[in-house]
């Protein structure tokens, strides 16, 4: 998402409050007497709040600005904890090779601190066993039980029903050791 950032002359508001490069509050004044200012120290005017009461602009060059933007959003984006989660899906009848191979990739995940949701996709008159689906569900999370701890109780929601698992609490270090 982009977001449109009023700069210099296009500032609408007739007087606002400045903040200096250093940071420090310069004072209310108006529109063209702050755009001097910063046309002096070679600087642009940026305005960081429009909604307060006067509006706030800050005297800085406008790519300085715009990277210290995008290290904010870098780092909103790796406290973002839905970025771990991981999907992995079966089906009702899965064979016991694809299975196993499937829980090898989630205790991979788990191992790397992922949360996984586990789904099982039913197709067609697969539906009315839901039981088999039940059955692959509660399987898979006893094979994982070493690994992880199962969050959610399985749901059914249209034709998948599913279940999330997150990973142990100190799962690395305990395998760390044992290599």
């Amino acid at each position: 998402m982009k977001k449109y950032v009023q700069l210099n002359q296009y500032i609408t508001a007739p007087s606002v409050r400045v903040i200096g490069p250093d940071e420090k509050q310069i004072g209310v004044m108006t529109r063209d007497e702050a755009l001097f200012k910063a046309k002096q120290q070679d600087m642009d005017l940026v305005m960081v709040a429009d909604k307060a009461q006067p509006p706030v602009v800050k005297m800085i060059e406008f790519s300085k600005y715009k990277y210290q933007l995008a290290q904010k959003n870098k780092e909103s984006s790796k406290k973002d904890k839905t970025r771990g989660l991981k999907e992995v899906r079966f089906t009702p009848f899965i064979g016991q090779k694809d299975f196993d191979t499937r829980i090898e990739k989630i205790k991979n995940f788990l191992f790397n601190g992922h949360k996984v949701k586990i789904t099982v996709k039913f197709t067609g008159r697969q539906i009315t066993k839901k039981d088999f689906g039940d059955a692959v569900l509660k399987k898979a999370t006893h094979a994982l039980i070493e690994f992880g701890t199962q969050e959610t109780e399985p749901k059914l929601q249209g034709k998948l029903m599913w279940v999330n698992i997150g990973p142990k609490k100190g799962l690395k270090k305990n395998e760390e050791k044992k290599s």
